[in-house]
């Protein structure tokens, strides 16, 4: 749109210059663009009326202001100038916001298409990604994408997550690992087994949260309404004065034109896109500049525990075998009877024991109760103490296998959610940023939350919560220590980060419900970038103030020394785009920040 409009007063320009200069019709010339100026500025000053009526103030006034000046003077080719650097500045501004969100856009121009269905003949059959369902049987070729969420049944190889992670370190999988859609395969195919519809997957998931950032545009409102009524008085308190002390209404003009708004219009809007584009980058989508601007102030944060400061995954705690079983005999027992189960417990076991799988004979599953099978000659089961041996009388609050060989109980298997490696090195790093309001909240309970909370520096914890407890407790946070973010990554944290002044959630293995509630989506399943998009908000709300008071600065240097006549108006509205070009291309750091991180 205004690159079409930037078109139109390029060539009204030309018409103009031929007329003048080819035909001597001065008075055409002038005319021509004295009405192409009216109905911009007519356009320019309804605009600016809605905004007022939205309760935010702007700076189109000066714009306004500039081009009736230079017309009411008979300076008509400094209005034309005037409105090529304006509409060239929001041409600009579309460009740069372009170049800013290119990551964003490599993700829906790189989508997976199809998928290739190993039929029961074992011929290959392609299919569209919303006719593949749950539990078929896929192959990826040597450097396709995967089509949808799955885990490896055969073969092994690299894939390149870096486009959902942020991480450029190829991948190595394996039989039994886990793939997530849009990942690239190495130089091996591989066959897997789909684990999620194409609608559910990872993927496609990013695409809509990256749809809906893009819907959402780097709006920096407050920002600018904080400069734009200030820097409006002056401009028109140093052009009146200018007026006034001269008797000259040209020096009035001459003032105003390089009063250019575009700092205050392009600068910050064109950084908090640039600092969008450079979270996507590490594996960040931050949904909206707001987002942005509270992230960088926040001065409390919340963390669910449960996928959060831990993995979610649960893994060996402790083997407890009876005699003369030994433990290598009770896991492999045990895993080899699970290997075909889904439930939770089962899929931990195998996920954790690496030793061989013996083949099972006679395998039935009771649901919520266990499995039942006979490995190597013996009877075993393997599941709940009811179902594995009723005369037994034990209790524990760890998740646990219960194990029984030929109907004698042969110990048990208890398992652990692992905290995860990096969240008491992120808690300590969040603390340096002079963020001390830390604090958990969880539906554990409260000796395992205390002891969690202790492991990784966090002193404040809230345990035993229900959805509607954690959502109190956000709502309770004091105004001295907001913005306040909450951390979760379950459906049961979705409300909460509706209600956090950010929501951040971990995505890379929570659930759609918290990616959709959260203002921030951390795709790969590392705490430690909950630092990074902290880092690289603060480091964009620099720039982008930078930015602004750059050219501020610039434009009041200018109207100072336009207000002595020392400044042709033509020559003041040809500055303008200097002054817009400096905001902008100071903008454009935010892509890149400072920090530089591994």
């Amino acid at each position: 749109m205004h690159y079409r409009k930037l078109l139109v007063i390029f060539g009204i320009g030309i018409i103009a210059c031929i007329l003048e200069f080819g035909f001597h019709q001065n008075l055409w010339a002038q005319v021509l663009i004295t009405i192409v100026g009216l109905i911009l500025a007519i356009s320019m000053t309804w605009e600016m009326i809605k905004t007022l009526r939205s309760g935010k103030y702007g700076v189109d006034l000066l714009a306004i202001m500039a081009i009736l000046s230079t017309l009411a003077v008979s300076q008509y080719w400094a209005s034309l100038i005037i409105l090529l650097m304006l509409v060239g500045g929001d041409t600009l501004e579309d460009y740069a916001a372009n170049k800013a969100g290119s990551e964003l856009k490599a993700l829906l121009e790189q989508a997976p298409e199809q998928a290739h269905l190993i039929q029961a003949d074992g011929q290959l059959k392609d299919l569209q990604l919303d006719e593949v369902q749950i539990n078929d049987l896929l192959l990826i070729k040597p450097g396709e994408q995967a089509p949808v969420d799955g885990r490896v049944t055969k073969g092994s190889g690299t894939f390149d997550e870096s486009s959902l992670t942020g991480e450029s370190k190829p991948v190595n999988k394996t039989v039994g690992s886990d793939l997530m859609s849009g990942s690239v395969n190495g130089d091996s195919p591989i066959e897997f087994r789909a684990t999620k519809l194409a609608a559910d997957s990872q993927y496609q998931k990013i695409i809509r949260l990256v749809q809906e950032s893009q819907n959402q545009p780097a709006h920096f409102v407050r920002l600018a309404d904080r400069y734009a009524v200030p820097f409006t008085l002056i401009a028109i308190i140093i052009s009146g004065i200018a007026w006034i002390m001269t008797g000259d209404p040209n020096r009035f003009a001459q003032v105003l034109v390089v009063a250019s708004p575009c700092p205050l219009i392009l600068a910050a809007p064109i950084a908090l896109v640039s600092g969008m584009s450079r979270t996507s980058r590490n594996g960040i989508i931050v949904k909206s500049g707001t987002a942005i601007e509270k992230m960088a102030l926040l001065k409390t944060i919340f963390f669910d525990k449960t996928g959060t400061i831990t993995t979610g995954e649960l893994s060996f705690d402790e083997v407890q075998p009876v005699a003369p079983l030994s433990a290598d005999e009770l896991l492999q027992y045990a895993a080899s009877a699970e290997q075909q189960s889904n439930h939770v417990l089962a899929v931990s076991l195998i996920h954790s024991y690496h030793g061989k799988l013996l083949t099972p004979e006679n395998l039935s599953e009771k649901t919520a109760q266990g499995v039942s099978a006979t490995i190597n000659g013996h009877q075993v089961k393997a599941g709940r103490i009811e179902f594995v041996d009723p005369d037994q009388h034990l209790v524990t609050d760890q998740p646990t296998i219960y194990v029984a060989l030929d109907g004698h109980y042969a110990g048990k298997i208890t398992f652990v959610d692992q905290i995860r490696h990096e969240a008491a090195s992120t808690i300590a790093h969040l603390k340096k940023l002079q963020i001390n309001n830390l604090s958990m909240l969880t539906g554990d309970n409260q000796a395992t939350a205390q002891a969690v909370a202790q492991q990784v520096g966090l002193t404040q914890v809230q345990a035993e919560l229900l959805p509607e407890d954690k959502i109190d407790a956000l709502k309770s946070c004091p105004d001295n220590q907001r913005p306040m973010g909450m951390v979760g990554d379950g459906v049961n944290d979705a409300p909460s980060l509706a209600v956090a002044d950010v929501g951040i959630a971990m995505g890379a293995k929570g659930s759609t419900a918290a990616s959709e509630s959260a203002d921030v989506v951390i795709l790969k399943d590392d705490l430690s970038r909950l630092e990074r998009a902290i880092i690289i908000s603060r480091e964009t709300m620099v720039i982008a103030k930078q930015a602004v008071l750059i050219g501020i600065f610039i434009c009041t240097a200018l109207m100072l020394i336009a207000a002595f006549g020392i400044i042709p108006t033509i020559i003041g509205a040809l500055l303008q785009e200097v002054i817009d070009t400096v905001s902008i291309l100071w903008s454009l750091r935010a892509r890149r920040g400072v920090t530089q991180f591994n």
